[in-house]
């Protein structure tokens, strides 16, 4: 499983940076990051690309989700 950390960073790095491992073929990825913008919009991305979208763990300053395709 690939794990990409967008923790910090401001759109649209986390759905570039996700997108970037969706790209190179990765067909488990676990996404860390820390804004409700960021995981609404990969988890947007997971979804239009037939990924299936498992939240890990969300609490009020980190979330986990795991993308399987």
């Amino acid at each position: 499983m690939e794990k990409v950390d967008v923790r910090g960073l401001s759109c649209p790095l986390p759905v570039i940076k996700t997108k970037k491992a969706m790209d190179q073929g990765a067909s488990e990825i676990l996404v860390v990051g820390s804004t409700a913008v960021s995981l609404e919009n990969i988890s947007r991305l997971a979804q239009t690309r037939a990924y299936q979208v498992n939240i890990k763990k969300a609490d009020k300053n980190d979330w986990e989700i795991e993308l399987v395709k």
